[in-house]
């Protein structure tokens, strides 16, 4: 007799919070159901609103965002070949692909131990040796890891002296906050970046199915990055080109699903927490578990809830545990590899590293959709819990 799997349990689902649907059906009723009209228009203002930057362009994705971001920098042209672009290593792809779209050379730092994210010490030393070297250096991209922001002023600080920009990758971080009180901006909104880069994926903690933004305090900046999204198209009745642009901008449609899902955003921020709370308080009695430190710094959206797995404290490899998850219709997923381990990137330089392939080595992402249950939660809990258990009777380990 067959019996049936129970629901799967996603790593990070989308959630709908109720008026998304509405505002769909008003953009079918207004005919805009192509790339930009007013629920674009309304999108960006919103959104604008909320993380505290003056410009903003709603685009297809993140990693068109980063494109953007890295060709408008200036004075002068954007990224380009001979060009150094210095970024995390431990990250999501898309953060960095859009140096190489460029010919530029990506060159990655590794993270520190306090806050999984760019170690600053690190990327003074990067900065010293590459200048020394007479390398052109133009930007930075520190990603804002599993929705933490990254130390953006000692960053622009060890920057500053060097003259190089920052392009914050807070595509995992909306809804995260760097400061406390009433000092705290919003992730990728601190003053003197030159950017922030959002995403909304259909796993992020928001999303648009699939999107992104280009937020700044840069009017020019963000002026020229809309002009190229939209193909270049020069300001003439007929369609004119002096330059190649790219067909980025964000539909319609999917920009009304963003603001319905920026309406309960902050619900969705406190949900993640609660569950990273839920998973603390039911594996962190475990030996060889730990789970991924908040930074000082700020708070974090607890965007997936991270651990680290000593297996040999522990009993079991990071890799049973994620395979024995799935048995049972759950998914999890390895902390992101890192870039410089990635054979894409093979021959990248690096400095540091081991810090990134430890926790990769060690880390996994467990669900962590905001509609899941404190019942959800003890499920994984009781499974990794269990195979504690088998692999201390298997192995003797105690």
């Amino acid at each position: 007799m067959s019996h049936a799997k129970p629901p799967r349990l996603f790593l990070s689902p989308p959630h709908l919070g109720g008026t998304e649907e509405k505002r769909v059906a008003e953009a079918f009723l207004s005919n805009y159901i192509a790339p930009l009209g007013p629920q674009v228009d309304a999108f960006e203002a919103a959104f604008s609103e909320y993380v505290g930057l003056p410009h903003c362009l709603a685009l297809s994705s993140g990693t068109a965002a980063m494109h953007l971001a890295l060709h408008c920098l200036g004075p002068g042209v954007g990224v380009g070949p001979g060009d150094v672009v210095l970024a995390s290593t431990l990250t999501f792809i898309g953060s960095v692909s859009p140096v190489h779209f460029l010919g530029a050379e990506v060159v990655f730092v590794d993270c520190d131990r306090a806050t999984w994210n760019m170690d600053p010490d690190l990327l003074r030393e990067a900065l010293m040796t590459l200048t020394a070297e007479g390398r052109r250096i133009k930007a930075v991209i520190p990603t804002d890891l599993y929705g933490q922001c990254a130390d953006y002023q000692r960053l622009l600080d060890i920057c500053a002296p060097f003259g190089v920009p920052i392009l914050a990758d807070a595509a995992e971080a909306m809804g995260a906050r760097y400061g406390h009180g009433d000092d705290a901006v919003h992730a990728g909104a601190f003053p003197g970046l030159r950017a922030g880069i959002f995403s909304f994926n259909g796993n992020k903690i928001i999303t648009t199915s699939g999107g992104g933004m280009l937020a700044s305090e840069d009017a020019e900046f963000i002026a020229r990055a809309r002009g190229l999204s939209q193909q270049a198209r020069m300001p003439a009745p007929h369609y004119e080109h002096t330059e190649i642009g790219y067909n980025y901008r964000l539909s319609n449609i999917l920009a009304a699903i963003g603001l319905g899902q920026l309406d309960v955003l902050e619900a969705r921020v406190a949900a993640r927490r609660r569950i990273f709370r839920w998973y603390e308080q039911a594996l962190s009695g475990l030996p060889g578990i730990s789970f991924m430190p908040e930074a000082a710094h700020g708070k974090s959206n607890r965007w997936l809830t991270v651990i680290q797995v000593d297996a040999r404290a522990f009993g079991a490899a990071p890799e049973a545990m994620r395979q024995a998850l799935e048995a049972e219709n759950i998914e999890s997923r390895p902390v992101w590899k890192p870039m410089h381990a990635q054979p894409v990137f093979a021959g990248c330089r690096v400095f540091g590293g081991t810090v990134a392939e430890e926790l990769f080595a060690r880390g996994l992402c467990l669900p962590s959709g905001t509609a899941m249950t404190e019942g959800d939660v003890q499920r994984v809990a009781r499974i990794i819990t269990g195979l504690r258990h088998k692999g201390r009777r298997q192995g003797g380990q105690g």
